[in-house]
């Protein structure tokens, strides 16, 4: 298992080179190859599953010199967490660009080779534990997805785009600034210059620079989850991007910045993170995140801008369960997360069906659509399941496990918490109805079910959302060891005031990141 993460990194990158190499003119040969590679893709990121060890922490790590002056090193590891946003990043990637193969017809090699260095990008965002290689990683998504958005989006694409890239960049240059501040500090007490992680958990900070450097890194993170009021570019980059690049940005860009929170933010800044005005604005946003998204919702006539609005409101559960800083909300959270990129990226995928065929998303298009395509209702029926919490699907394990969470910081958080499922379930029973019930409007009579290409899209997706919700608890016991972590980071002693088995005392030795 020698350098399977940077194998695991660099084959889009590798597919990206071989694609450049077919001619143009040969669209068939540039399809084939692009989704041959990103399944080559995945199928080399299963190991990683099969070879985890949930008794121990960073595992598969490599490490090499990168800019020595500097302190920066090119290095690599995942935790269960880790793990499971990778796995995340290579299937949906997988899936997005196989969902391409009638939506995109100009320009295919940009398309595609855009798409594979999309993909090294997000890997490099999960696997790094150098936090300016992160950095890197971090900045690299910008620059693809920006130009999927651009050029291949709708009529508004060059305005979603730059707002897309403007709201980033400016939340990353005070996360730059939390991180050079982090670097020096570390420098001053040790008198060594490093980027590692691992290194700058053991710098000591004091309360007023923890505060100011938490706000820093929340900005940044904030703008990519995106939590109340950064949320603004979300709608407008999802309504314009083609469907592809809606369902890698739902399932697994916004995944950037709840990771952010969850590896540096509370970790690094533990004091500043329990802080009770942190925690009171952060929780409070939150809410309002998922109160509004879901009103916003209900409100809206066209199809893709309810689905993007809905992440707004589910994200919004991931935070609050972040920040209920306890092992039930953190794990929740992180299933959430996974469960938001299987179940908005079929919602996102849906809608792209109904608009390779009838070029509209308008709701009001729509009706009836149950008796002329069964499966494709049957998929889009799991899909709302999944996305509103219904057992025995993966939304419920995720959103059950964040109000428990929710419910040990305050009943408050719990309540908002229920009412946002409430609306949650409310605008996608009233969306399914409108489209999927009534009578057959005379221009859908002739629209045709799913292919079978289509059917292979939506099928993982389909049978991860069964998986985690009948089986979920292999995914809650890789997920001990990372979440105990950061609970006794913020609550030293947290496992021994509760009489609790703490994951970090019962496992194994654990794998050191040096």
């Amino acid at each position: 298992m020698d350098h399977i993460l940077s194998i695991v990194l660099f084959a889009p990158l590798v597919g990206m080179a071989i694609l450049l190499c077919i001619p143009s003119s040969n669209a068939r040969a540039i399809k084939w190859w692009a989704n041959i590679a990103s399944f080559i893709g995945f199928l080399i990121s299963l190991p990683l599953v099969f070879n985890f060890d949930h008794t121990k922490d960073y595992q598969f790590v490599e490490r090499a010199d990168w800019i020595p002056t500097l302190g920066a090193h090119y290095h690599l590891g995942i935790d269960g967490f880790g793990l499971l946003l990778v796995m995340l990043t290579t299937l949906v990637g997988f899936l997005s660009i196989l969902s391409s193969w009638n939506a995109i017809n100009t320009r295919l090699k940009e398309y595609y080779s855009f798409f594979l260095v999309l993909q090294t990008a997000m890997l490099g965002v999960f696997m790094s534990l150098d936090f300016l290689l992160f950095f890197v990683f971090w900045e690299s998504v910008l620059v693809p997805m920006y130009f999927i958005i651009a050029i291949w989006g709708g009529p508004r694409r060059s305005y979603a785009a730059i707002k897309f890239i403007v709201y980033t960049l400016i939340g990353s240059v005070l996360m730059l600034l939390g991180i050079l501040t982090l670097y020096y500090l570390h420098y001053s007490q040790f008198q060594v210059y490093s980027f590692e992680i691992a290194d700058l958990m053991r710098t000591q900070l004091s309360s007023t620079v923890q505060w100011w450097v938490f706000w820093a890194f929340f900005v940044g993170f904030a703008v990519k989850v995106p939590m109340f009021p950064f949320h603004t570019w979300l709608p407008d980059a999802h309504v314009e991007a083609p469907t592809a690049g809606s369902v890698i940005l739902a399932s697994v860009l916004l995944k950037m910045g709840t990771y952010g929170f969850l590896r540096f933010s509370v970790p690094l800044l533990p004091d500043a993170a329990k802080n009770p005005t942190v925690l009171a604005i952060v929780s409070l946003l939150s809410i309002i995140g998922i109160i509004y998204g879901a009103l916003a919702s209900l409100m809206q006539k066209d199809w893709k801008k309810l689905v993007a609005y809905s992440s707004v409101s589910h994200l919004g559960f991931c935070t609050l369960g972040i920040f209920a800083l306890n092992p039930a909300g953190i794990s929740g959270s992180i299933i959430q997360q996974i469960n938001h990129g299987i179940s908005t990226g079929m919602l996102f995928l849906v809608v792209g069906v109904v608009y390779e065929r009838r070029h509209t998303r308008e709701i009001s298009e729509y009706g009836g659509l149950l008796k002329i395509m069964p499966i494709f209702t049957l998929v889009f029926g799991i899909a709302a399941l999944s996305s509103m919490g219904m057992p025995p699907l993966n939304g419920f394990i995720g959103e059950i496990a964040i109000l428990q969470g929710a419910y040990q910081m305050s009943i408050n958080w719990a309540f908002w918490g229920c009412v946002g499922i409430a609306l949650g379930a409310a605008y996608l029973l009233w969306l399914f109805q409108r489209t999927m019930l009534g009578d057959v409007k005379e221009k859908n009579t002739l629209l045709k079910d799913l292919s079978w290409r289509e059917i292979a899209v939506f099928a993982p997706l389909v049978v991860w959302a069964f998986w985690i919700g009948l089986n979920p608890q292999p995914y809650f016991r890789i997920l001990e060891r990372p979440v105990a972590q950061i609970v006794e980071r913020v609550h030293p002693g947290y496992y021994a005031e509760r009489h609790l088995p703490n994951p970090l005392e019962q496992a194994a030795p654990t794998a050191t990141l040096r």
